[in-house]
């Protein structure tokens, strides 16, 4: 890859999974490592208890926590004031997803290349709000489960790039539990956001709080509550 370095990529297809039927959306879980183990088999049990569709769900994983391999203290981070930008890797890891990985799963599997979502938790929230603003066409759908955006924010609370879609959506989750600091930086995020003209702002845009939710344990509340906004046909609008 580009980075000069692999990462460990687990798909879990749709139980009745079809190559030749209707695409499938595909959800990319960022920290893979963690969260594909946990979200790629509740997603199944949403379909049961709740109609959700059926998706690819796909997990990002470096192959373990250390430090030697694990490099999302890199790959999350987005530009700030101050910040070196040999720091600041959001980009260069964004550019893998969309120009070498994603068009590997879209080319191998049933995938709907106009229903991707994208999750991340804390730190990898960061990269999902990143990738709305300075790539927002590319993911339908965005959940940045009790995000961590200090530093980082400067890139985030700016001016989007011009999206073309008027079917976006940006899921934010906040655990009741969670630090008082990330509560609070998730909460001017949406602030700031939904305080703005549509026609600066490409998606719409969702603040969910986790009852009793913590840092990260309540990853599947948070990844049920969003998704099912994503889906609900009940949307709030504007």
């Amino acid at each position: 890859m580009s980075l000069g370095r692999g990462f460990d990529i687990y798909v879990r297809l749709p139980a009745d999974y079809d190559p030749d039927g209707p695409a499938y959306p595909v959800v990319y879980l960022l920290d893979g490592d963690s969260l594909f183990p946990i979200l790629a088999a509740n997603h199944l049990f949403l379909t049961y208890d709740e109609g959700l569709p059926e998706a690819v769900v796909v997990g990002i994983a470096y192959g373990g926590f250390d430090a030697s391999v694990n490099r999302r203290g890199l790959d999350f981070q987005s530009p700030d004031e101050g910040l070196p930008l040999d720091q600041a890797g959001a980009e260069a890891f964004h550019t893998v997803l969309t120009d070498e990985l994603i068009p590997i799963i879209e080319a191998r599997f049933n995938a709907d290349p106009k229903r991707r979502i994208l999750f991340g938790q804390s730190r990898g929230g960061n990269l999902v709000l990143y990738s709305a603003v300075a790539h927002p066409d590319f993911f339908w759908g965005r959940i940045a489960s009790n995000p961590s955006l200090t530093p980082g924010m400067g890139s985030i609370i700016g001016r989007a790039a011009p999206g073309g879609r008027d079917d976006l959506r940006v899921v934010v989750t906040s655990g009741e539990q969670d630090r008082a600091d990330l509560r609070a930086e998730a909460a001017l995020w949406i602030e700031t956001w939904s305080s703005r003209d549509k026609a600066e702002r490409p998606w719409q845009v969702r603040l969910i709080p986790i009852a009793g939710g913590t840092h990260a344990a309540n990853a599947p509340d948070a990844y049920r509550a969003a998704i099912l906004w994503l889906f609900g046909e009940d949307r709030p609008g504007d």
